[in-house]
């Protein structure tokens, strides 16, 4: 009985360990780092302790962690805007996740300073869809979804909104403009 509390108790410990040595910059499907798509807002103090927080909502009596906020490294590196269901309640959890810093890769070792081709090779484009200065580029099984700059595609669909677009027609070494996670809102 001893031998199977202390085997037990053992094991316990190495989980506990394990979970207190995640990468703070490996993004999953349903977190990034100890981010996940559970935390609510008012979470963010303890999870960024060692960051700066900045809140992008200029109202006086907002809350640190009310409404969208911007999380720095402390010597300044931009590193995540983070985007809550309800910008007035801290309460809300995190439903959208720009990344600023090309340390956060996906477990397929994706990131912002990744190319098209890249993302492409890992994932399936599930949707294109046009947006003003560019194209949001979707992927199958995944959170993740980028923003490619009109400036990166061939001309024959840079000037047309009406264009549709395919995946084939975007060139591989198109840089991403903005990584983003998007997380459904509970």
């Amino acid at each position: 009985m001893k031998k199977t509390l202390l085997l037990g108790g053992l094991t316990a410990l190495l989980f506990v360990q394990c979970g207190k040595d995640s990468d703070p910059f490996l993004i999953k499907k349903d977190a990034i780092g100890n981010l996940t798509e559970h935390t609510k807002m008012k979470q963010l103090d303890s999870i960024f302790s060692a960051d700066s927080i900045v809140k992008t909502n200029s109202s006086p009596n907002a809350l640190e962690t009310q409404g969208e906020v911007e999380i720095y490294e402390k010597g300044g590196q931009k590193l995540l805007l983070l985007s809550p269901k309800n910008e007035t309640d801290p309460n809300s959890t995190i439903t959208d996740v720009l990344v600023f810093d090309p340390r956060y890769k996906t477990e397929k070792g994706v990131g912002l300073s990744s190319t098209f081709k890249d993302f492409r090779d890992n994932y399936t484009v599930s949707n294109i869809h046009r947006i003003i200065n560019g194209i949001l580029v979707f992927f199958s099984d995944t959170n993740i979804y980028l923003t490619i700059d009109a400036k990166n595609l061939p001309e024959e669909i840079r000037y047309n909104p009406e264009a549709t677009i395919d995946a084939s027609q975007i060139p591989d070494s198109a840089p991403i403009k903005y990584f983003r996670i998007g997380w459904e809102a509970e």
